[in-house]
């Protein structure tokens, strides 16, 4: 995706790196994240780096004295740490389970988890500090993933279980969403999220696709007891059916228990559940579909009502409850959010319909203003 112009002197690979020092003599003002420079000695030796910040970038011993001696600031390498918390990218499900042929337990995205509950009740600074950086790091990251984007959440449940008819309609809505072009995002993790990061990775494929992956994960519907069998059937998913089409899941380590999924694209993961739910739904700039879900999902709805009551984004946008039932008896949420709304301008932005397979036209409706 094209870069933002304000990110435009971000250095985020080594490729990068080669194309700017081969057009400039001075990498003044450039901020180089997570870049492993130490095959590029003789280029930081011969080019000006006053003003450069380098987070996070492996550098040979006298490359590292040059730059400093020149001016630059240089955020070495944090060792022993089981993230980066300088990374320049979003994560990958290959990256975030590396290492998953001998168990969920050895992958970074575990390790990550361990050190989280290890460090986050101790008042260290330091800890707090790395987790801090890596979040806003991330949320760069997204930022420039998302550029030009319509961008729609889908939100429901971790619970729904592959094989139900409420994780097949989860994963009809990301594919057809995501064929309407629109880029589907999600909070990264299984159930509902999963669902719909998997519908818009088979978008490409042929009908017949989506539903025989659905038949396949159906052996392994939930990711208890066993994580690893759980991923193990998504990534057999992906290699049936390779380079598939592209969303975002944005998950949290606040929620390690939770596993994030392997189908989505993109994957913003971040310590700060906080941070990753307001970041999750301000970028949702086409609106958001909510499928059955209980107090995360409930929180969710409030949390994009909130912005949308105030306009402290700007014009409100489209928010789809599915399943009158659920939103109207079970959690009756659906008459809070009427009662908010009722006669602001978020009143024509919120609908409320039965079915799933109804929800993309909703979507549309309201995002041109009409609340037939």
């Amino acid at each position: 995706m094209p870069q933002h112009p304000d990110h435009d002197r971000e250095i985020e690979t080594l490729a990068e790196f080669d194309e700017v020092v081969s057009r400039t003599k001075s990498l003044d003002g450039y901020r180089v994240q997570s870049v492993d420079l130490t095959p590029r000695t003789p280029a930081l030796l011969s080019i000006d780096t006053s003003g450069t910040v380098f987070l996070g970038c492996p550098m040979g011993t006298e490359a590292t004295a040059k730059v400093r001696a020149d001016g630059a600031l240089v955020f070495p390498p944090v060792p022993d740490l089981p993230f980066n918390p300088y990374r320049g990218l979003l994560y990958t499900a290959d990256a975030l389970f590396e290492g998953l042929e001998s168990g969920y337990e050895s992958t970074p995205d575990a390790l990550a988890y361990a050190w989280f509950q290890r460090t986050k009740a101790d008042g260290d600074i330091y800890a707090s500090m790395l987790r801090s950086i890596h979040d806003d790091a991330v949320s760069d990251a997204l930022d420039e993933a998302l550029v030009g984007a319509r961008v729609v959440g889908v939100m429901g449940g971790h619970a729904m279980a592959r094989g139900t008819d409420a994780y097949t309609g989860a994963a009809h809505l990301g594919r057809t969403l995501t064929r309407a072009g629109l880029t589907v995002a999600t909070g990264g993790g299984p159930g509902a999220m999963e669902a719909a990061n998997l519908g818009a990775y088979l978008s490409a494929a042929p009908d017949d696709a989506l539903r025989e992956a659905l038949e396949l994960l159906a052996g392994t519907p939930s990711f208890v007891p066993s994580i690893t069998d759980w991923a193990k059937a998504a990534f057999a998913v992906r290699d049936r059916w390779p380079s598939g089409g592209d969303s975002v899941g944005i998950p949290t380590w606040f929620y390690g228990h939770e596993p994030p999924n392997a189908f989505a694209g993109h994957i913003a993961k971040y310590f700060a559940n906080a941070t990753r739910e307001d970041g999750l739904l301000a970028r949702c700039t086409a609106g958001v579909v909510f499928l059955p879900g209980a107090a995360g999902t409930v929180q969710e709805i409030f949390d994009n009502a909130t912005p949308n009551y105030y306009e402290s984004r700007g014009e409100p946008t489209p928010m789809v409850l599915v399943n009158r039932t659920h939103w109207t008896e079970r959690l009756p949420t659906w008459p809070l959010l009427q009662a908010l709304a009722k006669e602001r301008p978020m009143q024509a932005r919120i609908a409320l319909v039965d079915t799933v397979e109804e929800a993309p036209a909703a979507l549309a409706r309201l995002a041109a203003g009409r609340h037939d």
